[in-house]
């Protein structure tokens, strides 16, 4: 049976599991990360979500992800080459650890910026956030047991909440801040 789809109230021990992971992460990878964010969701104070840490570790090129995955099995996280997204490399985590997903994306990418746009427009638009949670129960309760669809029926308000990013991003001259580990 799949996993079913549950959206948890925001839980404030979140950013600090991320600086734990985020910590490990950046001691075994080094410069080979150029950047080592903590995105999605539960990166967004007050925002209801999955409980799961994603991360994105941004690279130079997708080159180096092949010494990468061998540094991160050493910390217990799996290569998903399943994964049908060519915007990104997938790994997860192994049996008894946090639930984690790191999004390795090539520096400079349009879906790196994205990722890092769309969770500084939730951070600094609190009602965005709240609609976004919305949204998100609503999904979770009708799609519960349906994943893939979960994720596409939140395109909309993704792309919509995108669409003003962009504004906003233009207005106060947006670009990403430090990398967070």
């Amino acid at each position: 049976m799949k996993e079913p789809v549950v959206i948890v109230p925001y839980d404030a021990s979140w950013p600090a599991a991320f600086a734990e992971i985020g910590g490990r992460l950046r001691e075994a990878l080094g410069a080979q990360a150029l950047r080592i964010d903590h995105i999605g969701s539960t990166s967004v104070a007050g925002l209801d979500a999955k409980p799961v840490i994603d991360i994105q570790v941004s690279v130079r090129s997708f080159d180096d992800v092949p010494a990468m995955a061998e540094i991160l099995a050493g910390l217990g996280y799996t290569f998903r080459s399943d994964n049908p997204d060519r915007t990104k490399r997938y790994f997860r985590e192994t049996a008894d650890m946090r639930r984690t997903h790191i999004h390795v994306r090539e520096q400079g990418s349009f879906s790196e910026q994205v990722a890092l746009l769309f969770r500084d427009y939730l951070r600094a638009h609190a009602h965005e956030a709240k609609r976004y949670a919305a949204v998100k129960h609503s999904l979770a309760k009708s799609l519960r047991s349906e994943r893939e669809r979960y994720t596409e029926e939140k395109d909309p308000f993704i792309w919509d909440a995108l669409r003003s990013a962009s504004k906003w991003s233009q207005h106060v001259g947006w670009k990403p801040g430090e990398s967070d580990a």
